[in-house]
């Protein structure tokens, strides 16, 4: 698989087929994934993975937190700006619409799209979490780093075979993750990522995903 295919096959997979992940294939991805490039060569980020068991255990705790507080808590940076409007409010909102057509699920179905959202805990089926977080004193550089490192990571999994969905929604308990992964207050929680192998049939996974035409996001010039 070159670039380019890596690229235009990767999407957010939200239904991960019942079938394990060589930790060995983690492990390669992520000792390549070293070459990402970060401002200065700081190398901001920080992950935890987390699988088996552990993995279990956190999954049945968070989806109690969510049950108790739905609406998040300790939330420790805004997933989405207030102010977002325009196309970029457009195509969240699009995403979402469309992502819940392709499972039949109306806009009046309200318990059936919480439900579906409630299926981020469960990392959509995948049996692998990658959990990034870093020092509470970086900057939106060094968070475009993490970004940079992300992709990545997400990049060569394609290149093995397998997905993932990068899942902010864990940040709606950012100091409560904190608390389940063990990491001090000196840092904040960034982000969950699923890992596992997509189910290739399922409708979730299939809907399109439109991106906007180049000239309305890339200007160029003296060419």
């Amino acid at each position: 698989m070159n670039v380019t295919e890596a690229v235009t096959s990767r999407r957010s997979v939200r239904d991960f087929l019942d079938k394990p992940v060589d930790k060995a294939i983690i492990e390669r991805v992520l000792e390549t994934a070293q070459r990402a490039p970060s401002g200065g060569n700081t190398q901001p980020w920080n992950a935890l993975v987390v699988g088996g068991d552990a993995l279990v255990d956190l999954t049945a705790k968070i989806k109690a937190k969510a049950k108790e507080a739905p609406m998040g808590e300790g939330m420790e940076y805004a997933i989405y700006p207030a102010e977002l409007e325009g196309r970029y409010e457009d195509q969240r909102r699009a995403v979402g619409r469309d992502m819940f057509e392709s499972i039949g699920l109306a806009r009046e179905d309200k318990m059936g799209r919480i439900e579906q959202m409630f299926k981020n805990w469960d990392s959509f089926g995948a049996p692998v979490q990658l959990f990034t977080y870093t020092r509470k004193y970086m900057g939106p550089p060094q968070w475009s780093d993490m970004g940079m490192w992300l992709q990545t990571v997400m990049l060569l999994l394609r290149e093995e075979g397998l997905d993932s969905c990068s899942q902010e929604i864990w940040a709606m308990y950012g100091t409560y993750m904190r608390e389940l992964l063990n990491i001090d207050d000196d840092h904040i929680f960034f982000c969950g990522m699923a890992i596992g192998y997509r189910d290739p049939d399922a409708p979730i996974n299939n809907f399109s995903v439109p991106r906007v035409a180049l000239d309305e996001a890339v200007e160029f010039r003296g060419f």
